[in-house]
């Protein structure tokens, strides 16, 4: 068992919850949850209570990939999550939101990048340009592993 932790500074946030490690790597690591929260219309597709979460942490890239199914197992799409590079140790997944989204359907035809607005608010493309920048190349190479359908969009 670990704790991730998402960390919603412009929220006032933290979310934290319980998950189950299914793989970890020197660069990642993945783990399952279930979702206990309300609906989640995403446009896409929605998030549901008792949806199965396989979410996915880099310490080396600036986002988070979370696969959402059905409990009984049908992929229902993919919540990408722009996102500071993880922080991962034993016990422990942290990672600051940037408030910016990539929603992938199920059969991977539609990509939309939502939140940009609260994401603009931030303002980090003149306070933190280097951190914008990352964020802007991070979309790009999201768009590209959806497009080849690159684990886990496969």
């Amino acid at each position: 068992m670990i704790e991730v932790r998402l960390l919603k500074p412009s929220k006032r946030q933290i979310i934290r919850y319980p998950a189950i490690v299914i793989a970890r790597d020197a660069h990642s690591v993945t783990v399952q949850a279930t979702w206990r929260l309300g609906v989640v219309d995403l446009g896409l597709f929605r998030i549901e209570p008792g949806d199965v979460m396989i979410e996915t942490f880099y310490r080396d890239r600036w986002y988070n990939i979370f696969r959402v199914q059905q409990p009984a197992g049908p992929t229902r799409g993919w919540y990408c999550n722009l996102a500071r590079p993880a922080q991962i140790d034993e016990t422990t997944i942290e990672t600051e939101d940037l408030d910016i989204d990539v929603i992938v359907s199920a059969d991977r035809r539609y990509v939309i990048v939502a939140d940009s607005d609260e994401y603009a608010a931030r303002d980090l493309a003149r306070t933190e340009p280097a951190t914008d920048a990352a964020v802007q190349a991070a979309i790009a190479e999201l768009r590209d592993l959806i497009a080849r359908g690159v684990p886990p969009f496969a």
